[in-house]
């Protein structure tokens, strides 16, 4: 089978690719996956017992050292544990496999892997089986691969695919939360040169925002359905447009936002043009997208608020046969998947002049 579809120069593979090479290529059938792979969808469900459920999701181990061996290590983590409580359910168990650079030191991993099981700890998840090795040919940021799960009731989990027309759609924190997190971690000098001191102390303070664990925990409020909640999906890959479409498309709804009722800090909304991206497509790992009933926007809102969360309702679920619109400066568009995450060609450019300004 020949998919006319080419693979990124660099991130996920687009819908095109995934729907004519992966999902037609799923193994043995199951009457126990409840939610099986699809582009837009953080995680899969199995049902493991009558009435019971594990739900999983898989990521690479994302280790990158320029932001501090506890930070890299929190950010791994939490990759995982944002994907997993988009279904509302409490992570419960993690698998590891770390396959090393031969460069990484004794003293490295200990940071890390004690950061791991804080998190852990912190969070209720138990560490059940891995892998563990230095290999040559192995590098940073992917050092190896992990899958979390979480355990709950068949009646009380969510996924994407049940968003429904007339659901208010709630995004947190805002955009670019995740680029100007790694911008400002991984190019401190340059983003100082650029936007100034007070600035780069603004973006900085948005790492450890980098995370939707709290956001989803709250919303679901031990049980997601009852709660009002039809879906959650973290921003990552292209955004909040590129989160909306997926929910969207795996839902088979359309969607209307209002790209102004969208937060976007200031710091943030200077970075992104200074570094010429589109805060809105640009990766955003912490930025959580919920849809949700009408008359559960007011009781969630406030747990949010409760949390120290900022949020704010952009838009409503819609018919399919309406499509996917954004209004912008009072005008609707079409809203399309943006494919290429305008995120990572400006990160290594700036990677580069970050080099330059240490040496």
């Amino acid at each position: 089978m020949t998919i006319a579809a080419e693979l990124p120069t660099e991130g996920k593979i687009n819908p095109a690719v995934f729907d004519g090479l992966i999902y037609p290529r799923l193994g043995a059938p199951s009457p126990d996956i409840l939610a099986g792979p699809m582009h837009g969808v953080d995680c899969g469900v199995v049902r493991v017992a009558p009435g019971r459920v594990m739900a999983m999701t898989a990521d690479p181990f994302f280790i990158v050292p320029e932001y501090g061996w506890e930070r890299a290590a929190w950010f791994a983590f939490h990759i995982l544990a944002s994907d997993i409580t988009t279904t509302g359910l409490a992570p419960s168990h993690l698998a590891v496999d770390l396959n090393l650079p031969l460069s990484m030191k004794k003293e490295e991993l200990e940071l890390m892997w004690e950061t791991v099981h804080r998190e852990c700890l912190k969070y209720g998840v138990s560490v059940v089986t891995g892998h563990t090795a230095r290999y040559a040919g192995c590098n940073y940021p992917m050092v190896g691969g992990a899958v979390m799960t979480a355990l709950g009731d068949e009646d009380k989990y969510v996924t994407t695919r049940m968003a429904r027309p007339g659901d208010r759609i709630i995004v947190t924190k805002g955009a670019a939360v995740e680029t100007c997190g790694l911008f400002a971690a991984a190019c401190p000098r340059l983003v100082e040169a650029e936007l100034g001191a007070l600035a780069l102390r603004d973006l900085e303070g948005m790492f450890y925002k980098m995370s939707t664990v709290e956001d989803a925990l709250a919303a679901a409020d031990g049980n997601a359905r009852a709660a009002g909640v039809t879906s959650m999906h973290d921003a990552t890959e292209c955004g909040i447009w590129g989160g909306l479409y997926e929910i969207a498309r795996a839902s088979g709804t359309g969607m209307a936002v209002d790209r102004g009722a969208i937060i976007l800090e200031n710091a943030a909304a200077r970075l992104c043009a200074r570094f010429g991206i589109d805060p809105y497509s640009a990766i955003s790992e912490g930025t959580l997208i919920i849809t949700a009933g009408k008359q559960a926007v007011k009781p969630l809102l406030g747990r949010l608020g409760d949390k120290g969360i900022a949020a704010s309702v952009i838009g409503e679920v819609t018919e399919k046969e309406r499509g996917i619109t954004v209004t912008e400066d009072g005008r609707p568009r079409e809203l399309a998947h943006p494919v290429t995450d305008p995120f990572w060609p400006a990160f290594a450019a700036a990677m580069e002049r970050e080099k330059e300004l240490k040496a």
